[in-house]
């Protein structure tokens, strides 16, 4: 191990397959979405969604959507977009699965 690694205080620090969903759509907005949805075991169900133009992430399941202006705040968007991306990831996420 390098002397920089010895540094760092690791708090997790593991790896798992996942499966990662690619898609690309135009809605009523007339804006291009290039997306990454990853779903892994981790984040109590959640997905991970990436815009893959900007490099915006969040952590997301179905009941985040409900939440005003979330989207248009998390990836930079206007209400109108924001509709579209809420409108496609209605179709794709999960609801949250807490079991602590």
């Amino acid at each position: 191990m390098s002397a920089e690694a010895n540094q760092l205080d690791f708090l997790s620090d593991s790896t798992e397959a996942t499966s990662t969903r690619f898609v690309t759509f135009i809605g009523k907005s007339l804006k291009r979405f290039d997306l990454a949805v990853m779903t892994t075991d981790r984040f109590y169900g959640k997905k991970i969604v990436t815009d893959l133009q900007y490099g915006r992430s969040a952590i997301l399941a179905a009941d985040d959507l409900e939440q005003e202006g979330y989207l248009e705040r998390t990836f930079r968007l206007e209400p109108e977009e924001a509709g579209d991306l809420r409108e496609f990831l209605a179709l794709v996420l999960g609801n949250a699965h807490f079991t602590d």
